[in-house]
This record gives structure tokens, C-alpha cells and sequence, in this order.
């Protein structure tokens, strides 16, 4: 990601800018350039180590990806009818009070279904 070389024409305030922005420490005195610089060149690494040993974010388990698409599927999909109002509703159209509320919720059951079966292709 950064080489060493590109680090260390950088004064303390850039590197520990660059620390700031990325929300990592420096290793040891936090006086010293190369203690920016080891963390700067690290990080990366480190990231896909602990991924990989399962420490931190890591991929959900085949059973939880079940549960998502079981949800998915529970959920069904719209109806004609449910389809028109939905594309008239991302329009902008609304209804009258108090069918507004049932077409909000149609709308975000909508966008919740989809988020899902886009959450199962990032994962795939």
C-alpha cells in the first residue's frame, strides 16, 4: 500500500495524519518517524492476517447464509399490483392518510428484500 520510500519523505505531522485518517497507532515512541512508518506498512497485512484467523469482520458461516435466504424467501415477491405501486411510489406519489403508512411499509419491505439478495451476492 505505501512504500517505505514514499513514508519517509513525509515530516511526523503527515504521517501521523495519515495515521488519524486510517485509525491506527504508531508502534512505540509516537516521536519517532519510524514508529508511523512500521504501523503505516503493516496495517494492510496485519488486516488480512486477522481476517484470516477469523479475528475481527469475517464471512458468515454457511448456516447463517441459509437463514438469510430462508428469509428471503419467506418474504415472496410482489404481486403485479404491489410491483406498480412500488415503481409509482419511487415516483414519489403517495397516497392519502392512512394508506401513506402501508405504502411506506410495502416500499421499505421492498428495499429490505432487495439489500438482502444484494447482502447474498457480496457474500457469494
Amino acid at each position: 500500500m505505501f512504500t517505505r520510500s514514499e513514508l519517509e519523505i513525509k515530516t511526523i505531522k503527515e504521517l501521523r495524519d495519515l495515521c488519524r485518517r486510517y485509525g491506527v497507532k504508531p508502534t512505540g515512541n509516537a516521536g519517532y518517524k519510524t514508529s508511523y512508518i512500521v504501523t503505516l506498512m503493516a496495517f494492510p497485512l496485519l488486516a488480512l492476517q486477522q481476517m484470516k484467523l477469523g479475528k475481527g469482520l469475517k464471512s458468515p458461516n454457511f448456516n447463517a447464509i441459509q437463514v438469510i435466504n430462508s428469509a428471503i424467501e419467506e418474504m415472496n415477491s410482489p404481486t403485479d399490483e404491489q410491483t406498480a405501486l412500488i415503481r409509482i411510489t419511487l415516483e414519489g406519489r403517495k397516497m392519502s392518510y392512512p394508506d401513506r403508512y402501508q405504502q411506506e411499509n410495502l416500499l421499505n419491505l421492498h428495499k429490505a428484500k432487495m439489500s438482502l439478495e444484494q447482502a447474498i451476492d457480496f457474500l457469494s
